[in-house]
């Protein structure tokens, strides 16, 4: 696995509304929730609302240099976790019924050790870190991407799964509603060894990983590549992994803590990894099938077709299609998820 989710600086906010819960809602059991790049300048709640996206992963919070154990959006000093930043959009998105995924990491903090749990050695100060987002913004899901670097910081990984621990506590005191996901780079056949690690640290440190999103794009194996059928042997991959490390889960359990990340159109590799409009049709029907966790992919302003031809770009998926597309086909898996 290689180029992965990417950042560099920037943010955004919106006028909106100026309350914001408390305690918030509970995740649905299952919920599409793109990537939204937050270095743009661009509104979280505005292209939320242009997309029809009610649930979005904001990218990325990290260090704004390796060894502190303060976090910022974009690791910009300009860009704390306050209300200041991002405060009023996510007021606004929870307005609409949905809600904020923060996201630490990626792979440029990953690289830099500017991720907060590599940077900080504090375990304390980084689960007040994660507790300062479920109280200033009301959110309940911090995800946590962990590639490059990071995926192989064993001192790192420790400290992190140690602090969801720890945050997960203060939660059931003080009646917050959190989950952790981990987002984690994965082969055609599930997580590699540094990836399985991850999560059994986590196990051996009483974390609870609510989630696991395997990034299944960016194989980088050479191969052509049908992209809806290698996310289907990934996540059953994933699955035998998962049964390992929780024996006490049912089959149906195990496939309620999978999610999905795709990258729509032409990924980082080339060509050969293209994710088409057909496969996020056949990705969804077969994610309420499996009745999985969560549906995504990196990221909401690569959702349009102005740069057929180019692929991994930022802004565009290299692809013909319409104007998010690929947020109308992994809309219905938010509302389906209801049914199960």
């Amino acid at each position: 696995m290689s180029a992965g989710l990417v950042a560099v600086g920037g943010g955004s906010a919106l006028a909106a509304p100026d309350s914001l819960p408390a305690h918030g809602k509970p995740m649905p059991a299952h919920v599409a929730a793109p990537y939204f790049e937050a270095w743009t300048g661009e509104s979280p709640a505005a292209l939320a609302a242009a997309s029809g996206n009610k649930y979005l992963t904001l990218a990325f919070l990290q260090t704004a240099a390796p060894g502190s154990c303060t976090a910022y959006w974009n690791g910009e000093a300009g860009q704390p976790i306050s209300r200041s930043t991002f405060g009023r959009d996510i007021a606004t998105i929870q307005a609409r019924g949905g809600n904020a995924i923060p996201s630490f990491g990626g792979w440029s903090a990953d690289t830099t050790g500017t991720e907060l749990a590599d940077s900080c050695t504090d375990v304390d100060a980084i689960a007040k870190v994660y507790e300062s987002l479920v109280t200033t913004y009301g959110i309940t899901r911090i995800d946590l991407d962990i590639e490059g670097d990071s995926i192989d910081n064993a001192a790192g990984i420790d400290r992190r799964n140690k602090a969801i621990a720890k945050v997960q506590r203060w939660a059931d005191r003080t009646g917050h509603s959190v989950q952790f996901s981990y987002t984690l780079p994965t082969s055609t056949t599930g997580l590699e060894a540094n990836g399985v690690a991850v999560l059994q640290n986590a196990v051996d440190n009483g974390a609870r990983v609510d989630v696991v999103n395997i990034m299944t794009f960016d194989y980088y194996d050479g191969a052509t590549h049908d992209m809806a059928a290698d996310t289907k042997t990934a996540a059953a991959g994933l699955h035998t992994q998962l049964a390992a490390l929780y024996p006490k889960k049912s089959a149906a359990k195990l496939w309620n803590m999978i999610g999905v990340i795709e990258m729509p159109g032409i990924d980082d590799f080339g060509p050969e990894e293209t994710f088409t409009t057909q496969n996020a049709v056949t990705v969804e029907k077969w994610a309420e099938a499996k009745k999985i966790n969560t549906l995504s992919f990196w990221a909401l302003q690569r959702d349009n077709g102005g740069c057929v031809g180019t692929g991994g770009s930022d802004s565009c998926s290299g692809i013909a299609q319409k104007t998010w597309q690929f947020s109308h086909a992994f809309e219905p898996f938010t509302s389906g998820g209801a049914r199960h």
